[in-house]
């Protein structure tokens, strides 16, 4: 199976995309043909977006992946899907992890906090933890996208290859018959 392929398959179609109600303000953009595309650059791109936008920490992230998408004209529908890396299930783990790279690279302690529904716990807890959280997200939005992008681009240049080479095979095979 060609990665363009496997991109059509797994990615939701246009229409649902657009005709989502949380959608509707970005009205006649998503009618942009470029946002629906599967070629190297807009896969590469969407792949990027949707990674770096998946390490937000905020609740809008379908809705920043969409902006984004449309901005860069990338593919938007696997812009939208990859932000779901970080669901309620891998979202704890994935930002605790960008949380203790924040504070490695600050050079701070790691603050281990029981959860408390205080006013105080909450003051706290944001001005201790935030500064480290957000530059953990954002090293790990950053990397994630790059190596995503690197990953589409190269994965399509090997499939680029391949064809090429079965094409030159079989040109070659029907000289020789």
């Amino acid at each position: 199976m060609s990665i363009k392929q496997f991109f059509k398959n797994s990615l939701p179609l246009p229409s649902k995309i657009k005709s989502h109600p949380k959608l509707k303000f970005f009205g006649n953009l998503l009618h942009e043909p470029n946002l629906w595309h599967l070629n190297r650059r807009s896969l590469s791109g969407g792949m990027a977006v949707g990674l770096f936008v998946a390490f937000i920490p905020l609740p809008i992230q379908m809705l920043l992946a969409v902006a984004a998408a449309v901005w860069l004209k990338v593919n938007l529908p696997l812009s939208v899907s990859l932000v779901w890396i970080t669901n309620p299930v891998t979202m704890p783990p994935l930002f605790y992890f960008a949380y203790q790279l924040g504070a490695l690279i600050l050079g701070i302690p790691i603050i281990e906090t029981e959860f408390s529904f205080s006013p105080e716990w909450l003051l706290y807890t944001l001005g201790n933890l935030l500064q480290p959280l957000l530059l953990g997200c954002l090293v790990l939005g950053i990397v994630s996208a790059a190596i995503g992008y690197l990953a589409v681009n190269f994965l399509w240049r090997l499939q680029v290859i391949k064809l090429r080479k079965e094409r030159r095979n079989r040109k070659l095979s029907n000289h020789k018959s």
